[in-house]
């Protein structure tokens, strides 16, 4: 029997997370292949910014999986932080497209791309690759009581410290607490996924850091999902288990 998988990303006005998230799904269409598991069935959806709520678009999916003979769907949230839109949004969407559905058409929530345990090695990478640095990993906060705490842990265990874009502590303040303590070289990790325009805010305060701090060497990194053959390697450790 078929199997069916979505992943649901958040959806933007810039056209950089829409080209990576098609770059993504070709990748994992390809492994499907190679594979030789061309019966299941992918694709993606958007939780925002798409003529259809979410629950629609799940509902159309899922009735041409029902229609190639498939009687399950598995949605895994594209996100990395358990905030609002994976704990209640997405949840709550998909309550809806069950409902639409029915009982012949069941539909699973998967665990968010945040939780994957491999994660941790993308953003290891990163540091590795300029491990004299003070590292800071900037993500962008959920005032959601225990959403940082995927951060958090993740800083921790690589000598790293978190600082928030919509909460405290800020980008500034983490700096300015190494710069207190000797630190010379300091460099940033967007936990973001793709490029847009929270990462283009980041570099702009990191120039802004740079004339503020003129004897510190700064370093910006790229987001996470720079590299699409790591991301996707994650997914499809989620959809071939």
């Amino acid at each position: 029997m078929p199997s069916a998988y979505l992943l649901v990303s958040h959806g933007s006005r810039d056209p950089r997370p829409e080209i990576a998230m098609q770059q993504l799904a070709r990748l994992i269409r390809d492994k499907l292949q190679n594979t030789h598991k061309p019966e299941y069935l992918f694709d993606i959806v958007y939780l925002e910014l798409r003529p259809e709520p979410l629950h629609t678009q799940i509902k159309h999916f899922a009735e041409s999986a029902f229609a190639a003979n498939c009687d399950r769907l598995k949605v895994i949230p594209l996100f990395l932080l358990p905030g609002v839109h994976v704990m209640k949004d997405i949840p709550h969407e998909i309550t809806l497209a069950q409902q639409a559905l029915g009982q012949d058409m069941m539909i699973d929530l998967q665990p968010y791309i945040g939780s994957h345990p491999n994660l941790e090695s993308l953003v290891a990478k990163q540091i590795s690759s300029k491990n004299t640095a003070a590292w800071i990993l900037l993500a962008h906060g959920s005032r959601r009581p225990g959403s940082q705490q995927p951060v958090e842990a993740i800083a921790e265990n690589l000598g790293a410290v978190a600082a928030y874009w919509s909460l405290a502590p800020s980008l500034e303040s983490r700096v300015k607490e190494l710069i207190a303590v000797g630190k010379r070289e300091i460099a940033i990790l967007p936990y973001f996924l793709f490029p847009g325009g929270i990462t283009d805010a980041i570099a702009q305060s990191v120039e802004t850091l740079k004339l503020q701090f003129p004897l510190v060497n700064f370093h910006l990194a790229q987001p996470l999902g720079a590299n699409t053959e790591e991301l996707a390697q994650l997914i499809w450790d989620l959809i071939d288990t």
